[in-house]
């Protein structure tokens, strides 16, 4: 087990594409700790710095507190797991798990006690004999996983490694590398770009965007407080509802969308941390789950435009003054496209945004 800390990393490219700014990261020892973000923001990019497969243009990589920026990706003790496998074809589940053993001139009883046990971990023991083509794609990580287990290393880092998979194998493999974080208790640093992996994987999440971190913290932390308008749009699925709008101060506070077709009366908590805003524009946002079906005096009338049942729950898709709304809503309620649906939003759980910052308006205004 090992702590990881990046201060103040910075990577460009061709001296003026900067695909990382001024990263600030710390993994405890046996934390597992998950980067992130849509294609392209710099989530790869920092992880193969980790690795010393790229360089760093600025700031410090530490790892238990000693710096690594200039040492060999040799000499950092850490595995990788790519998205490829990157499995050599002609050797055999064996012979691919030994390779890296074999560099480091381990013996050979070392060798298959490390394999053998790993194995066992992983559930590979009567493929050891196989060649990757006799593999499917979730047994073909599972020796990749494998590859790095044997490694014994400070650092485990994966890089989109359920990317290649289909659906099903995305959940089970999910579940295996959390169980084996479990028991190894090493520290493991994940990239993906999807945000269900990231939630039900990661001790820690740091959310990326154009080469900077968002925010980091614990998924439930990220999902209930967000700190800005990216992340509460990034993380949740189906994601955040936003409309854009305007407080108003008459009888009472009200957020009043563009249009003036929509409008919400304020609660007292929330109408005392907005009353700087009155006039002005916010974004308002509200989860899909936070719409209800009701009859009450707050409840209005929606036409659903797509409805998708789930299973347990059903999707709805429909308009609140021409925005694009998605509703999580159970499926013990029969909802048909193009019939009119009573429904409300729990003013209990709103979210303000500043249009120009994109800033949580109630996270700043509180602290």
């Amino acid at each position: 087990m090992a702590n990881l800390k990046l201060v103040n990393v910075t990577k460009i490219y061709n001296g003026k594409i900067k695909a990382v700014n001024n990263v600030n990261i710390f993994a405890g020892d046996g934390e597992f700790i998950v980067l992130v973000g849509p294609s392209g923001c710099g989530k790869t990019t920092i992880l193969r710095m980790i690795a010393g497969l790229e360089e760093i243009t600025e700031g410090e990589l530490y790892i238990d507190d000693k710096l690594m920026n200039y040492i060999p990706p040799k000499d950092r003790d850490i595995a990788m797991v790519f998205q490829n496998y990157a499995l050599y074809p002609h050797m055999t589940v064996f012979e691919n798990m030994a390779f890296g053993l074999k560099l480091r001139k381990f013996s050979k009883n070392e060798i298959n006690g490390r394999i053998l046990k790993a194995a066992k971990i992983l559930d590979l023991e009567n493929y050891l004999n196989r060649k990757p083509r006799a593999l499917s794609g979730g047994q073909m990580q599972r020796v990749a996983l494998g590859r790095a287990i044997v490694r014994n290393p400070k650092i485990f880092l994966f890089d989109e490694p359920l990317s290649n998979l289909d659906a099903k194998l995305r959940v089970q493999m999910r579940t295996e590398i959390s169980k084996l974080h479990n028991r190894l208790k090493s520290t493991m640093v994940y990239v993906t770009h999807d945000q269900t992996e990231a939630m039900t994987m990661g001790n820690k999440i740091v959310v990326l965007n154009n080469g900077e971190v968002q925010q980091i913290g614990k998924p439930m932390e990220l999902y209930n407080h967000p700190v800005n308008k990216f992340v509460a749009g990034f993380i949740g699925s189906p994601a955040m509802n936003f409309i854009n709008g305007k407080i108003i101060n008459e009888n009472m506070m009200k957020f009043i969308d563009d249009e003036g077709l929509f409008e919400l009366i304020l609660n007292d908590s929330q109408a005392v941390i907005l009353k700087n805003y009155s006039g002005k524009n916010i974004t308002l946002g509200f989860r899909p789950e936070d719409i209800l079906i009701s009859h009450d005096n707050n409840s209005f009338s929606i036409t659903p435009e797509v409805v998708e049942p789930m299973g347990n729950e059903t999707f709805i898709y429909f308009s609140i003054a021409h925005n694009p709304v998605v509703g999580r809503l159970n499926s013990k309620f029969n909802i048909k496209k193009g019939v009119k649906l009573n429904i409300k939003i729990d003013t209990q759980s709103l979210y303000f945004f500043d249009v120009d910052t994109k800033q949580n308006i109630f996270l700043t205004q509180q602290f």
